[in-house]
C-alpha cells in the first residue's frame, strides 16, 4: 500500500521559436540559479537558450525550474486549450509545482511536474465548474484520479520519439486501418512519451490555478484522498465525456477492440438495464430523434452550470443538436479534414453503430470516391472544422437533383462527446437530486468498486 501520493509530469504547450514565462517567486534552475520575473527560452542551434532581459545568459538540454516555497507560482504565456474543438483559443495560464522544459526536435515542451491531488485540483474546477455539487465534485475526483494513475501505469509505447499533440498540433493518431476501402484509425494517450499526460481534452483539462477553484473542490480532493475506481483488483481506465445523450458508449467502439466489463451500454436513469438496441439503425433514428428521458436531458441552467465553464456554456444544445452544410459545404469540409477528394457528396452511410447509437463506421458516398471510416472521432473529424458534437447522429438530404445528389445535408445528433463512462451533465443531474458520489460512480462504472491507492 502506498503511503505518500505520487507526482504527475504534465504536457502543457509546446513551440517553435520561443515560451514566454512569468515567475512570481524564487526558483532554482537546474539546480543553479534562482530567478524570477519575465523570461524567455528560446531554441538556439540544438539547445535550448535561457534569456533574462533579452540576454542569452545559458544553454541547456532541458531546464527544470523548481520552486523554493509554496507561495512560488509561473505563468505560460499564449497556451492553445480546445485543440481540434469548436472553442479553440489562447490563453494565459498560471501553475504551481515544478516547470520543466525540453528540447523536441527545435520545438520547446514545457511540462509542469506536480503532486497528483493538486493536479487533481485544478482537474476539476478546469473539466467543470468549481461550483459543481460535493457529491459531483466527489464522484469527478475519484474518476479522474483513476484515469490518471491508470494511465501512469501504462508503458510508454515502443519506437515513439515523442509527443506532438501540444499547442497548434490535433492528437496524434494512435493505430490505424488504411485500405483504399477502408480507414478505421483512433486516438489516445499512449501517444505521449516525453510526460505523463497532456493538459487538454486528449486527455484530462488541466489549467493550473488559471480556473479558481473553491472551497468546495479542496473538500472533495480531501474527503476521496487515494480513492480510485478498481474492477477485478485492476485500476478502471475510467473515461467521461461530456453528455452520453441517453445511453452509455461501450469502451471498444471509441478506442482499441478491449472489452472492460465496467464501460458497457447502460440507460442514463434510474433504470439502467431499460434501454433500446440502438445498434440498430431503426431504433437508433427513432431515438435520436426523440427527447427521451435520462438524467442528461435536461436545460437547467443551474445544473449545467455546475458542469460548464465559460466557453463550453457557447454551446447551446448538448442532448439534442442540429447541423446543416449546404453540398458545396460538405464536399469541401471532408476534402480538407480527410485529405482525399470524394468530389460531390451523394451520402453519408451508417455502417455500424456502437450501443448508444454513436456510428464507429461510416460510409462516405461520393462522385470520385466511396469510403467507410472509423471510428467516432474521425467521423465526427471529417464532418466539423474542429469535431462534430458525436457521432451519434441521422442524416437527412434535402432537394435531391436528377443525379442523386443533395443540395443540402442535416446532420441531426445526440450527446457531446464519446459517451463512455461517467457522463458529466447526467451525473450533475444525479448530485442535485441527492445521489452521493458512490451512487454516481457505480451508476457509470457498473461492478467497480471503490479503493484507496495511498
Amino acid at each position: 500500500m502506498k503511503t505518500e501520493q505520487p507526482t504527475v509530469s504534465v504536457g502543457i504547450m509546446s513551440a517553435y521559436q520561443n515560451i514566454h514565462i512569468d515567475f512570481r517567486g524564487e526558483y532554482l534552475i537546474n539546480g543553479q540559479w534562482i530567478t524570477y520575473g519575465h523570461n524567455m527560452v528560446d531554441v538556439n542551434s540544438d539547445k535550448l537558450t535561457f534569456c533574462v532581459n533579452a540576454i542569452n545568459d545559458s544553454y541547456f538540454d532541458e531546464m527544470i525550474f523548481e520552486p523554493q516555497s509554496d507561495d512560488c507560482e509561473f505563468t505560460l504565456r499564449n497556451v492553445t486549450i480546445g485543440v481540434s474543438f469548436h472553442w479553440r483559443r489562447k490563453e494565459n495560464q498560471t501553475f504551481k509545482g515544478a516547470l520543466k522544459l525540453i528540447n523536441h526536435g527545435f520545438q520547446i515542451i514545457a511540462i509542469n511536474i506536480i503532486p497528483v491531488e493538486d493536479y487533481l485540483t485544478s482537474v476539476i474546477s478546469s473539466e467543470m465548474s468549481a461550483k459543481a455539487s460535493m457529491e459531483l465534485l466527489k464522484a469527478h475526483a475519484v474518476i479522474s484520479r483513476s484515469w490518471l494513475l491508470a494511465q501512469m501505469q501504462k508503458p510508454a509505447p515502443e519506437g515513439t520519439e515523442g509527443s506532438d499533440v501540444l499547442g497548434e498540433h490535433a492528437p496524434v493518431i494512435k493505430a490505424a486501418a488504411d485500405t483504399d476501402e477502408e480507414l478505421i484509425r483512433w486516438w489516445d494517450r499512449d501517444d505521449h512519451v516525453d510526460f505523463d499526460v497532456c493538459a487538454d481534452d486528449h486527455c484530462q483539462r488541466y489549467q493550473g490555478i488559471t480556473r479558481a477553484s473553491t472551497p468546495a473542490v479542496e473538500e472533495a480532493i480531501k474527503a476521496t484522498w487515494g480513492e480510485v475506481l478498481t474492477y477485478d483488483g485492476e485500476l478502471c481506465d475510467a473515461r467521461f465525456s461530456k453528455s452520453c445523450g441517453g445511453v452509455m458508449e461501450e469502451f471498444e467502439n471509441c478506442w482499441q477492440d478491449e472489452h472492460h466489463p465496467y464501460l458497457v451500454a447502460r440507460s442514463d436513469s434510474e433504470h439502467p438495464d431499460q434501454f433500446p438496441d440502438l445498434s440498430r439503425e431503426a431504433e437508433a433514428e427513432e431515438w435520436i430523434l426523440s427527447s427521451p428521458g435520462a438524467f442528461c436531458n435536461t436545460a437547467d441552467k443551474e445544473i449545467l452550470s455546475q458542469v460548464l465553464n465559460d466557453y463550453d456554456q457557447e454551446t447551446a444544445d448538448f442532448y439534442r443538436w442540429r447541423v446543416e452544410y449546404t453540398q458545396e459545404e460538405l464536399s469541401a469540409l471532408i476534402a480538407k479534414r480527410t485529405g482525399e477528394d470524394y468530389g460531390r457528396i451523394r451520402d453519408l452511410q451508417p455502417v455500424a453503430r456502437g450501443t448508444s447509437g454513436r456510428l464507429y463506421k461510416m460510409r462516405i458516398v461520393g462522385e470520385k470516391r466511396d469510403k467507410v471510416i472509423g471510428k467516432e472521432l474521425a467521423i465526427r473529424y471529417a464532418l466539423s472544422e474542429t469535431a462534430l458534437y458525436s457521432s451519434a447522429f441521422v442524416v437527412e438530404r434535402h432537394d435531391i437533383d436528377a443525379d442523386g445528389y443533395p443540395a443540402k445535408f442535416v446532420l441531426r445528433g445526440a450527446g457531446w462527446g464519446h459517451g463512455v463512462g461517467l457522463c458529466q451533465i447526467g451525473a450533475a443531474v444525479m448530485g442535485a437530486r441527492g445521489y452521493d458520489y458512490k451512487q454516481i460512480l457505480l451508476h457509470y462504472f457498473p461492478g467497480a468498486e471503490i479503493e484507496k491507492q495511498y
